[in-house]
């Protein structure tokens, strides 16, 4: 059970420790006979040398606070954890610059409340954080790998998110539209396929890379077509190739999206996920985060304007990825089973070479090749009552989100 997703819930790690305490075994949260009195290091809790030998607060896992116990660095086998027990506290130093280890009279050596305490929250934040990873990985449905990372404060997952893989639809709303055609190509590289019955070009060359310009829809291969998964027009359907980190911004931006990976130009990177609402409500929860001033409301109005897409509570990485007014990706409508053009899916290629490392952008106005897209984040005269100040850095800054 995890807690950042349901926090009304009793979390697996209280329902381990209650089972310890009480001699109970339960086999659905781990809990067997062999392992009831089992002691493995979680994390470490505090420090001090007493008679020139040095002792770390033991937590250990499964078992509750109370049962925390000092023990001597000899009897200690967990490197990994000393060296983030050093790093923490390193890191709080450096942040105060004034916390320094206390002598006592009695020549005790002890850490500062403070940063024994603020060592115990990174501990948290570490265990909350990489659970929170281990849930995003079990629940997509793609190639790519998502890690998580906050090497900035001590904020952990959020707490009312959900990740989902494909649009959600509100009560009312029906994305069921399957395609009535499917192409029978052996090639579709070469033949008259989708995109030519829809009236368009194929939008991928050889390579995979997209070679239409924004505003031109995809139409990829649907389920009723014959070709096979390794068909060259079917990228996005395909999901994300790449792993990505979500990681803490140290510039006031709260969560970003990086790639652990070199991305090519003109590349599919994710698509933009959530849940479909109609515009009167977006209407309404537009003037809500503004007043927060959060983006998350994505307009579908390749041809009409009757639907929008909320990635506030439910989403994908793409939820986590930073306005920039100088974006690497690009927006792009695509159809595949689902042909009705209210209701494009919206997929993120990459407008240059991505390097390993670097921040995921695309522009919330969609400006991002120069021109202002049919695509946009929706930035209607309703939701301009509150200006949220862009914080993205670039030289070409418009100043403000909306």
């Amino acid at each position: 059970i995890a807690t950042w997703c349901v926090p009304c819930l009793v979390s697996l790690d209280t329902l381990q420790e209650l089972c310890r305490k009480e001699k109970l075994t339960c086999k659905s949260i781990g809990i067997t006979k062999r392992n009831l009195n089992n002691y493995e290091v979680e994390y470490l809790c505090d420090y001090k040398v007493v008679k020139d030998m040095e002792y770390y607060l033991v937590k250990w896992k499964g078992w509750p606070d109370s049962t925390n116990t000092w023990e001597p660095l000899q009897n200690l086998k967990c490197p990994l954890l000393l060296q983030q027990f050093s790093n923490d506290k390193h890191n709080y130093l450096s942040q105060v610059k004034k916390g320094k280890a206390i002598t006592p009279k009695n020549n005790n050596k002890t850490l500062k409340p403070a940063i024994a305490e603020y060592i115990v929250k990174k501990a948290k934040q570490r265990i909350a954080l990489q659970r929170w990873q281990d849930e995003l990985n079990r629940r997509k449905n793609h190639k790519g790998m998502i890690f998580v990372e906050n090497t900035v404060d001590l904020e952990g997952p959020p707490s009312d998110f959900y990740y989902i893989n494909e649009y959600k639809p509100a009560p009312g709303i029906s994305l069921v539209n399957e395609a009535t055609f499917g192409c029978s190509c052996t090639d579709c590289f070469f033949q008259k396929c989708c995109p030519a019955e829809a009236g368009v070009l194929l939008a991928y060359n050889k390579n995979q890379q997209i070679k239409i310009p924004p505003g031109t829809p995809i139409y990829e291969c649907n389920s009723r077509c014959q070709c096979g998964p390794d068909c060259p027009n079917r990228i996005v359907q395909k999901g994300t190739q790449y792993s990505l980190c979500i990681f803490r911004t140290s510039n006031g931006r709260g969560w970003g999206v990086k790639t652990l990976v070199k991305i090519k130009r003109m590349s599919f990177v994710m698509e933009y996920v959530g849940e479909v609402i109609t515009s009167e409500e977006a209407e309404r929860r537009g003037q809500f985060y503004d007043n927060k001033g959060i983006t998350y409301l994505f307009d579908l109005d390749y041809e009409s304007d009757e639907f929008t897409v909320d990635a506030a509570r439910y989403g994908n990485v793409s939820h986590f990825v930073n306005h920039s007014c100088d974006p690497n990706l690009q927006v792009f409508n695509v159809f595949i089973d689902n042909l009705d053009t209210r209701l494009p899916r919206i997929a993120l290629f990459s407008t240059r070479t991505i390097n390993a490392g670097e921040e995921l952008t695309f522009d919330y106005q969609m400006k991002g090749s120069g021109d202002i897209s049919s695509d946009s984040i929706d930035h209607s005269p309703a939701k301009k009552r509150v200006r949220t100040v862009c914080k993205c850095g670039a030289v070409t800054c418009r100043g403000y989100l909306n």
